[in-house]
């Protein structure tokens, strides 16, 4: 254990940092989470420091990420009175923008030339990691390289996400939320809910509710598109 210890005062420390950059710079590719990597994988490189290792050393903060998700209920409880109001539509968004993200990201794998395998670990890719993992598990995928997907989706969407929706000049914060947690789940909702609280509340209900849908179908919609684009 020596040779791990200083891994999640080193993580902690990254991101910190990372934070107070990225406040300081106010531009949206100045990602928290980028800068972290930036900093923490050259010292893994430098130091020969095995990945596994580093995540042992880790591993509370991988456990801390299923309440992180739970915490997000609480926005949502704020905004429970428009969440009545707007169920039926909500639902059809989240559940429009689940099968698109596992058709989407199946269909140009498989077009690629990926193997069943790599399709399955790709298909999750838009649901928080470990819902991916899980999913992906019960395909027979990979569930690490799922988690990746996860995190690069995530990235993608909290770095242009907004960019995007300004420029398509979307302006409805329920609009909005919904768009971006159903395409980069919790990393988009964190970002979502930096900047406007509404904004966040129905981004994480987009995440929780794509969530349930993609653990629902996957498992369903995976052969029909191994059948079509396989």
């Amino acid at each position: 254990m020596s040779d791990i210890w200083w891994s999640l005062p080193l993580t902690l420390l990254a991101y910190f940092l990372a934070r107070k950059f990225a406040a300081k710079i106010k531009i949206s590719i100045v990602n928290p989470l980028l800068v972290a990597m930036a900093i923490v994988i050259p010292i893994l490189l430098l130091t020969h420091m095995p990945y596994a290792r580093y995540f042992a050393g880790s591993a509370l903060l991988n456990q801390l990420l299923q309440p992180a998700v739970v915490a997000l209920a609480l926005p949502l409880y704020e905004q429970m009175h428009q969440i009545r109001a707007r169920w039926k539509t909500i639902i059809s968004v989240c559940f429009i923008g689940s099968i698109t993200a596992m058709i989407s990201g199946t269909a140009i794998a498989l077009w690629l030339g990926a193997t069943p395998e790599i399709a399955a670990t790709i298909m999750p890719k838009s649901v928080t990691t470990p819902i991916a993992m899980a999913v992906s598990a019960s395909m027979h995928g990979i569930p690490a390289i799922s988690a990746i997907c996860v995190l690069i989706a995530g990235v993608l969407g909290a770095v242009f996400g907004h960019m995007l929706l300004n420029l398509l000049q979307i302006k409805s914060k329920a609009s909005r939320g919904l768009a971006i947690g159903n395409a980069s789940h919790a990393l988009g909702t964190a970002r979502a809910a930096e900047i406007d609280y509404q904004e966040g509340a129905f981004s994480s209900l987009a995440l929780v509710i794509c969530g349930i849908i993609t653990s629902l179908l996957a498992p369903f919609l995976y052969p029909v598109l191994m059948h079509w684009f396989g």
